[in-house]
């Protein structure tokens, strides 16, 4: 096991990730801008550095101030969580020829998985179903012609980067030209890559997501699934496992494709495979996110793997000590992301000046806030994620309504509100509900 790892992101990702090496005897090197002198996850590390000013191109995407960092602190490995540098290949490569180890896969499976059209061809090779859609798109003429080929409603999406950027929605032949280039323009503004596909707009949908976890010597399991389909501009709000919407049949061969696709890359880490379902049991491969999930907790609910500690064993070399026939699933899961913004959807910073955090059994409150903590207006607007699991789903739905009434969290304005609003909707209890639950709760698009 590492001796000493940089934890190269901010937030709660950073205090999950030192909170885990703490657990391990693990020293942590902690790195942060200006605007989080103050901040927690640079207080409970062991040692902590300021990289650069608050904008997170001078700071947490500052590739060379975080190895510089990183060399000088005789870390010998770069945990990047999520978001940041936590999906670039050139980072990874850069960490890899400076002999520190980045917590992730190769760069080379990285830049395979992340650009998209690469990994459905990857995916399609490996025998796992691909949602149907074209190759990498030259221009506006030929997306004209894929559009045609395809049939509407269709997606044009980046093939790089995430968090629901570079996607456009097109329901006839006269929107084509101006959603590839508006997504394109999104896209290389976004990710410095302006390269789009097209997929077919799969309408009702699930968004199913499975976690899997691989050694270095090709042993790989998956860790159950998350249903994912509470969304707001293709953003995860809500997240649970098991998904009330997968059947054991499908959801058994969900998850042996996923392991198969794994496998097929040479996969090391913990990744998660995501899929578009209907309701008649088919799914089909979107994409693979090659990272910790922001959601990972409610899968940790409910197999008692802390992928964290995982994460970091396989990438120091260690095998992993139990498969697939091992892995249980207990009870039910939620996760509540808890963002800073109005009832109107606007983003909100300042002081946090109280905070309540919920407590009883099975309760967790992944978070960087305390009394007087700073909320600064530069980056991902995420303050925290509350995550409760039970033996059933609808005493999961209870138990989460309760744990949202007890968060108090002034200062700053927060969605509670949205996310009770959500767990009182009959779609949403029924476990019946698709990526389209948003727009009837709100008419959001």
């Amino acid at each position: 096991m590492f001796e000493k790892i940089l934890v190269a992101n901010r937030g709660e990702v950073a205090v999950r990730v030192i909170r885990a090496c703490k657990e391990m005897g693990v020293k942590t090197v902690a790195v942060y801008s200006t605007a989080d002198a103050g901040a927690f996850h640079a207080q409970i590390a062991d040692e902590a550095y300021c990289i650069g000013g608050p904008r997170p191109q001078e700071s947490y995407l500052n590739a060379d101030a975080i190895l510089t960092v990183a060399l000088e602190s005789g870390a010998t490995a770069i945990h990047p969580g999520y978001g940041f540098l936590s999906e670039s290949a050139p980072f990874a490569r850069e960490c890899r020829d400076c002999g520190i180890v980045f917590v992730g896969p190769s760069p080379e499976v990285i830049e395979r998985m992340g650009d998209k059209d690469e990994a459905r061809r990857t995916a399609r090779a490996a025998g796992v179903p691909v949602v149907e859609g074209s190759d990498l798109l030259r221009d506006e003429a030929d997306a004209q012609e894929q559009a045609r080929r395809i049939g509407f409603p269709l997606l044009v999406k980046a093939r790089a980067g995430g968090g629901g950027r570079g996607i456009r929605k097109v329901t006839g032949p006269e929107g084509v030209a101006s959603a590839f280039l508006a997504a394109s323009s999104e896209a290389q503004a976004a990710f410095g890559d302006g390269g789009c596909y097209m997929e077919r707009f799969i309408h009702p949908a699930h968004h199913v997501e499975v976690q899997v976890l691989a050694d270095a010597r090709g042993n790989v399991v998956s860790l159950g699934e998350r249903e994912c389909s509470v969304q707001r501009h293709n953003q995860k709000l809500l997240e649970e496992s098991p998904s009330p919407s997968v059947t054991p049949e499908v959801r058994e061969r969900m998850h042996a494709a996923a392991r198969d696709l794994a496998r097929a890359v040479g996969y090391v880490g913990v990744g998660t495979i995501e899929y578009l379902c209907s309701d008649d049991g088919t799914f089909a491969f979107m994409e693979m996110n090659t990272r910790l999930q922001v959601e990972h907790p409610v899968t940790e609910m409910v197999t008692g793997v802390d992928l964290v500690k995982w994460q970091l064993r396989v990438a120091s070399g260690v095998e992993l000590p139990f498969s697939q026939d091992d892995v249980r699933v207990d009870g039910h899961a939620i996760e509540c992301r808890i963002n800073a913004e109005t009832p109107e959807f606007l983003p909100s910073c300042g002081t946090v000046s109280m905070l309540h955090v919920p407590g009883g059994p099975w309760v967790r409150f992944d978070t960087a806030l305390f009394q007087g903590a700073s909320v600064p207006p530069y980056y991902d607007s995420m303050l925290g994620k509350l995550v409760i699991s039970s033996p059933s789903r609808e005493e999961a739905i209870r138990k989460m309504r309760s744990a949202l009434g007890e968060l108090v969290i002034e200062g700053v304005a927060e969605n509670s509100e949205l996310q009770l609003d959500i767990l009182s909707n009959p779609e949403f209890v029924s476990g019946v509900y698709h990526t389209d639950l948003m727009e009837h709760l709100y008419g959001d698009e």
